[in-house]
Formats: C-alpha cells, structure tokens, sequence
C-alpha cells in the first residue's frame, strides 16, 4: 500500500541551463570523487582488520564477519532506491544527509565496545554510504557541460577502481601503525570536510521531481529481496550453502521476494524503482550485465590475489597493497582521457573490447603464476588489469546514461551501482566455493599417487627421510616428519593449483560475455540528457 504525500502532479521547473565553471566545479567534483571514494574505501578497509578486532572485543571470527557482511547488504539495499529517496528529500539534503550520517556512523563503529553494537553501527553506515555512489554519480554528470561529460565519466571511474584498492593498503597501514579503531575514525575529517563542501557547493538540479507517494511495498519487497540475496551471498559458502536450513529459508525469501518486488514496480503508478527504464534503452540492459561481469571479476579476482600472496607467498598485506597500487593509479590516469575520446566520438565497443580481451589476458596470465613468484612477476600482468578495468569502465558507465532523459538517469545510474555490487558478491561468493571444491579435488588427485606403489613418491619420500637422517633423526621420526613434510607439500599444491584454476574462471567468464559487445547500438549523435538528473 502506498502512502500519499502530495496530491500535485510532479512538477519541472525548466530554467536556463547553467553549468559550473571555474574552481567551484573542481570542488564540486573533489566533493563528490570524495564521497564516493569513502564509501568504496569502507567496503575493503575492515578486511585487513577482523583478526584484531576480533581479539579486542572478544568475538569469533565467524561473529566478526558480520562488519562486513552487515555493510555490504545496506549498500545493496539502499542504492537502486537512491534516485527515489533523491526525489523525496531534495538530492542535495539526501547527499549531505547521507554523508553526515556515514560520518557519524563511523565514530560509532570506532567507539563500539562490543561485536553487534559494532555490526549494527555498519549497516547503518552502509545506509549512508550506499547512497554516495549514485548521487554522487549524479551530481557530477550535472556539473559539467554535456561536451565535457566524457571526463566526468572518466574522473568517476577514476575513484571507482581507487577505492577497493586503497582500503586494504590504507587499512594494513593504520592497523599495524594506530589500531582497528582508526578504520573508522580516519572517515571523520573527510566526512566533515566533504559534507561542508556540498552544503556551501553542491545545488538542487534545475528541474525537480516531487514524489507524490510512497511506495512502501516496493520499497519492503527490494530490502527483503536484495537483502536476503545479500546475506546468502555473503555466509552460504561458509555454511555449506544449502546444507544450512536457515541459508535455504533466506534463499525462499530472495526468490519470491524479487519476483514479487519485479512484478509490483512493472505495475504500480509511482515505483521506487522504475524498472520500465530498462525497456526504454537495451543498451542500459547491456550495460547492466556488462557492468555484473565487471563487478564480478574485479572484486572475485581482487579476492583471490590478496589470499594467494599472503598465504602461499608470503606477502604482507602493506606490500599486498603496493603491489596493487600502480595498476589502479594507471586506471585513474587513463580515465579521463578515455572519457573525452568517448564525447569525440570514440567507439565504446571498441574500447570495451580491448578492455575485456585485456582482463581476459590478465586473469590468464595470473592463472600461471608459480610458487616462485615475487613482486616483480606481477608488476605488468596487474597493469594489464589497470588498463583493462579503464578502458570498460568508462564506456560501460557512459553507456548506462546514453539516450536517456531526465529522472531516468538517475534510476539508471542507481541500477548500474546496484547491479555492479551484486556482481562483485557473487564474484566473492562463487569463487570463494570454487576454489573450496577445486582445493578438494586437487589434494584427491595428489593423494593417489602417494603410494607405495609409485616410484616417484617413494623416491621423494625415500630423500627426505635420508636428509632428515643424515642431521640424526632416528628413522621413525625421519619418517613421520617426512610423511608431514609431503602432507604440506600436497596442502600448499592443492591450493596453488585452486587459485590459478579461480583466476583461468573468472578469464573464461569475459571470454563468454564478449559476444555481448556486438549488440551496442549507440547513434554519435545521441547523447545523454543529464539536465534533471536525480
């Protein structure tokens, strides 16, 4: 049942265009890279830090899980309803608000004396984080000119590929020199900072929406939907998935849910979601499994990267984030050229398939590193990943927008965010099973040649016990410590070989999704019409 707020039509104000000039657009445009960087930077910077939160406040590591999981499933929920909680409370408050209260969120999370004061404190600060990216979105594609919207687009990416790899770097760096506490408290003067600048910056959009009621279903079956969808994504792999009664009952939940959430905004007079969008611009469909794949494989690659370094190499989570650093700056650098060859006229499928066959190249590439491997060895396959996430992030983002009008850029803006971080859960989610099964059928394989009927087992078994004697062991415990020498060895194996078959999935994925490029239609002459974007 809906609830009426006001009676009127929805009203446009068409005033003279005027966009900003001068130094107010490059604060307006730091303001809201800012924004969106924070609460990108938030979905990563706790990884690095639950062992130690963990010790602190006297939980377990399953019970931990939830800061993450607990912020994840408020982003997910609260970004496709961004564009119409813009339109309720004037986009400008709603982005101020939305900042303020991650601010003020992050101070709780800091000051939490316990695991779940901790856990709700981050969902609340998921509510307003998950609102910066397509507001902020938003107002930047309405601060430039329509000819300068390609390095707009560029500057946004820019601080899309950023964010999830500066917080495990910015997070190792202030556990190891402060405490875990300062994940959340380093967000205050930023938060402050960039919320002062949109209230004395930022203005309403020149023609303005008011919403004339509220639709409390859609509104309940998305956060039950997504919600649930979220949260089986999150613990089904470490719940044995369907083995698990209550996985099986949210899982219930997500499916009728969104069937239900689908069918309601297709047939109600004023959604929250308007889902007819996706109608109304097939290259917005397109864009949204592109922009999945994307989500997929830039956070189930940058999921297996850190473990494969960290537990089979020996990197420590600083040199994790150094070594990943150089290819997200290469991305910011090229974005914003990028972005004015778009607005020139550039082709976007070209670009984008240079990007996928790039990722493709650099998720295979990764999938043959060996148990030697240093630093140096992924120095130019992690810039291949650099140039790749640029060259399809910003046709993909462009692509989203292009030939839409109005308020339906705001809802697409907020479905392509949406659709991105479901992309990168599922991309966690299954690759984290993935290489659960893989490390089980690799150890199998290598057990049943330790027998004593194969020769090159019995040799290797034979050498060490001979070593191990050769420095006084008796031969009983030469033997046993020979036994779990192997036993480590068939370990490590059997979870080096699951990484690389994990990276070679995610390369196969964009191989398959390449065809997708050919249905691209967009005319040179259409372009995005941004004037009252929400």
């Amino acid at each position: 049942m809906s609830e009426t707020i006001a009676t009127a039509a929805p009203t446009a104000q068409a005033t003279e265009n005027h966009y900003e000039t001068g130094i107010r657009k490059w604060i307006i445009t730091i303001t809201v890279i800012v924004a969106a960087m924070l609460e990108l930077i938030d979905t990563t910077i706790v990884n690095v830090a639950l062992n130690h939160i963990s010790g602190n406040l006297g939980a377990s590591i399953e019970d931990v899980s939830w800061v993450v999981t607990s912020y994840a499933i408020a982003n997910v929920i609260i970004i496709p309803l961004s564009g119409f909680l813009g339109n309720l409370f004037g986009r400008r408050n709603y982005f101020i608000g939305s900042i303020l209260l991650f601010t003020a969120a992050s101070l709780l999370c800091g000051m939490a004396t316990n695991i779940w004061t901790l856990v709700l404190f981050r969902f609340i600060q998921g509510i307003g984080g998950g609102a910066l990216l397509p507001t902020s979105q938003a107002i930047l594609y309405e601060t430039f000119r329509p000819e300068e919207r390609g390095a707009a687009t560029g500057i946004f990416s820019m601080g899309l590929v950023l964010g999830p790899t500066i917080g495990p770097l910015l997070g190792g760096w202030l556990v190891d020199y402060f405490s875990w506490e300062w994940c959340f408290f380093v967000n205050i003067p930023v938060g402050l900072l960039a919320a002062w600048a949109a209230l004395t910056y930022v203005k309403e959009p020149r023609v303005k929406h008011t919403v004339q009621k509220i639709d409390w279903a859609g509104i309940g079956l998305l956060s039950a939907g997504i919600g649930s969808l979220q949260f089986i994504l999150e613990r089904g792999e470490s719940k044995d998935w369907f083995e698990t009664p209550y996985i099986t009952f949210f899982t219930f939940i997500a499916v009728v849910s969104l069937i239900a959430f689908v069918w309601h905004e297709l047939h109600t007079e004023h959604p929250a979601v308007d889902l007819s969008v996706l109608g109304r611009s097939k290259n917005l469909a397109i864009a949204a499994v592109l922009t999945f794949i994307v989500g997929y494989g830039l956070y189930g690659s940058l999921f297996v990267f850190p473990v494969f370094v960290q537990r089979l190499l020996g990197f420590t989570a600083l040199l994790t984030g150094l070594v990943l650093f150089p290819s997200a700056m290469l991305t910011g650098v090229i974005s914003m050229p990028l972005g004015i060859a778009l607005q020139k006229g550039a082709s976007p499928k070209l670009l984008m398939t240079v990007g996928m066959v790039a990722f493709f190249l650099f998720c295979w590439e990764l999938g043959n590193q060996t148990m030697q491997s240093g630093a140096t060895n992924f120095f130019w396959i992690l810039m291949l990943r650099g140039l790749a996430l640029g060259f399809i992030f910003i046709p993909v983002t462009m692509l989203a927008v292009t030939g839409l009008h109005g308020r339906d850029i705001g809802q697409a803006t907020g479905l392509n965010n949406m659709v991105r971080q479901l992309g990168g859960s599922f991309g966690i989610a299954i690759t984290n099973t993935y290489v659960t099964q893989r490390v089980a059928a690799h150890r199998i394989d290598m057990l049943s040649h330790l027998s004593p009927y194969d020769p090159a087992a019995v040799t290797r078994i034979g050498g060490i016990e001979q070593s191990l004697a050769s420095t006084g062991a008796a031969p009983v415990d030469a033997h046993q410590m020979a036994m779990k020498a192997m036993e480590y060895t068939v370990t490590t194996q059997s979870y080096h070989l699951a990484y690389m078959d994990a990276f070679k999935l995610i390369a196969i994925l964009f191989a398959i999704c390449m065809p997708l490029l050919l249905f691209i239609r967009v005319d040179k002459k259409e372009k995005a019409d941004v004037s009252s974007v929400h």
